[in-house]
């Protein structure tokens, strides 16, 4: 995401720094003189009978090949038992660890108890790997009463501490994580005294497959982020910054400087490195050519979660006919882009998979989690009213159509989350108001009730739009109920049959390894009736 500003016209690895982490994490295990799990553990994409756990073997994260300085067909052991203790040892394996994969391990399980938790540790050259932990799923009929997950989304390295990561790993105790992009950012590295609290070193640009793996590998040498993978299983899409800053599908922000042939071939470097780098599971995500990372999860009766890519099937950018560099994806509400019903937002497959998928939902819950914003915003400037297209707002057809299908296809208690604008809000989704008609209708929501509710999660650590500017705003924008751009942290929520409870969590300060935590402003979803209560 390139932050919006006011328009203007008319249109270290330093695990030595690391405060308070968790005894999960190091679990008492001996250290070699070169560490193979550098990269700490991982579990995801959890199921009732199983779920990946992943590591990497890694004991040089600034190898510059990216190949993390260990040997090819490294064997790795696993072990899964029933307690953190491994007395219950319930499976156990070996594999082995490829440069093919950049050093990465996953490991698919099947055959475990659903609904309950399990540990799972690594061993390589006589070393064992930390101890994680991770939660099956209810089994799809199961009618269960309550859920805790958290969300969390934007962490550029150089910005902050990880402090958020930690805060989620000791004291949320969720089922799982939700990771909504921009896990990674792939540009230069901020000088000194530029807002930088740490640095890439000597890790340049994130523009090929080995650049691509050393930025995964620093991040996760963190050891914040090592304790929150410990600790719960993760579910994870990409934005824009896992490959390049505002994309759309095959094109790229440069234009001519990287036409749609050379972004493609670098864009696929950057998703192999995201599946690598990531606990997926691989026998659903890599098919032939393709990498496919929308996929479903049920959380037995209670909740349906579509996790969705936002940036691989999009169209082209809406209305950049004589852009400036000055207004970026800033336009009228008017262009004609933006009516244009063969743009699509999702790609038509993936529209498809997830109407079909809401169709035959029978879950009290169902939570569309994707990247970006779906409400509309509308910006007042002395030359009319203009919209920031780089989210749904650029797809005013396609968003219509996900309305309207929430609607008609019955499905019970919409909710949507969404990432990648370094800032909290809270909001109402409505049929009868959408900004890309702002200038044509005016503002009329005709007293309409909302369709679903939306939750926008802050930044780990990156910086946030200006809140003068965006507070400005709001009286011509009352589907939006809070916003706040000052503070840094993640999302943390309870589910129950009756309501939804969102929680807007705070560090104190990204630039003390130390900050504190706090509840910065709460909201609930009431089952049966859509919208915020």
């Amino acid at each position: 995401m390139t932050l919006l500003h006011a328009p203007t016209g008319r249109r270290s690895f330093l695990l030595g720094a690391a405060i308070g982490v968790p005894a999960l994490l190091t679990g008492g295990r001996a250290l070699a003189a070169s560490d193979p799990f550098t990269q700490g553990v991982a579990s995801g994409d959890p199921w009732p009978d199983g779920f990946v756990i992943w590591t990497r073997i890694a004991p040089d994260i600034t190898a510059p090949d990216g190949l993390g300085g260990a040997p090819d067909n490294l064997p790795v052991r696993w072990e899964v038992a029933e307690d953190d203790g491994f007395r219950r040892i319930v499976q156990a394996g070996e594999t082995v660890s490829r440069h093919l994969m950049g050093g990465a391990v996953h490991v698919e399980l099947a055959g475990l108890k659903p609904d309950r938790p399990y540990w799972y540790r690594f061993n390589a050259q006589g070393v064992n790997s930390a101890i994680g932990r991770a939660w099956t799923t209810p089994l799809p009929d199961a009618p269960v009463q309550s859920v805790r997950f958290t969300a969390a989304t934007c962490s550029h390295y150089e910005q902050g501490w990880f402090s958020a990561y930690r805060h989620m790993a000791a004291e949320e105790e969720s089922r799982f994580t939700l990771f909504l992009g921009d896990y990674i950012y792939e540009g230069a590295g901020r000088p000194e005294g530029d807002g930088r609290v740490r640095s890439y070193g000597d890790i340049p640009v994130a523009d090929n497959l080995a650049n691509y793996r050393r930025r995964y590998a620093l991040h996760h040498a963190d050891p914040d982020l090592q304790a929150l993978h410990a600790a719960a299983p993760a579910l994870a899409i990409w934005d824009d910054h896992e490959t390049m800053n505002d994309y759309s599908g095959i094109w790229s922000q440069e234009g001519e400087r990287l036409p749609p042939a050379a972004f493609a071939y670098r864009r696929a470097n950057a998703y192999r490195a995201f599946v690598e780098n990531m606990p997926l599971r691989l026998s659903r995500t890599w098919q032939g050519t393709r990498t496919t990372i929308f996929r479903r999860m049920h959380w037995g009766t209670l909740a349906q979660f579509d996790l969705l890519d936002g940036r691989q099937y999009r169209s082209a950018p809406a209305c950049t006919a004589g852009l400036d560099s000055a207004r970026g994806h800033m336009t009228a509400p008017d262009c004609p882009d933006l009516e244009d019903p063969a743009r699509t937002f999702l790609g038509f497959e993936q529209e498809r998979w997830l109407y079909d998928g809401w169709q035959r939902s029978s879950a009290r819950w169902n939570l569309m989690v994707q990247n970006l914003l779906v409400a509309p915003m509308v910006f007042d400037t002395p030359d009319g009213p203009v919209i920031w297209t780089d989210t749904w707002n650029g797809f005013g057809t396609a968003r219509r159509r996900l309305l309207d299908t929430m609607v008609s296809s019955g499905i019970a208690n919409p909710v949507t989350l969404a990432g990648d604008y370094h800032s909290f809000w809270c909001n109402n989704l409505y049929r009868g108001f959408d900004a890309n008609r702002f200038a044509v209708d005016g503002l009329n929501m005709h007293g309409e009730a909302p369709v679903a509710a939306e939750f926008v999660v802050s930044s780990v650590t990156s910086s946030g739009p200006p809140q003068d500017f965006y507070r400005r705003a709001m009286p011509n924008n009352p589907q939006i109920t809070f916003f706040d751009s000052e503070h840094r942290g993640y999302m943390s929520f309870d589910m129950t049959a009756d309501r939804l409870d969102a929680r807007c969590m705070t560090i104190s300060d990204k630039a003390d390894p130390r900050a504190t935590l706090s509840v910065l402003h709460q909201r609930s979803v009431e089952a049966g009736r859509p919208g915020l209560a």
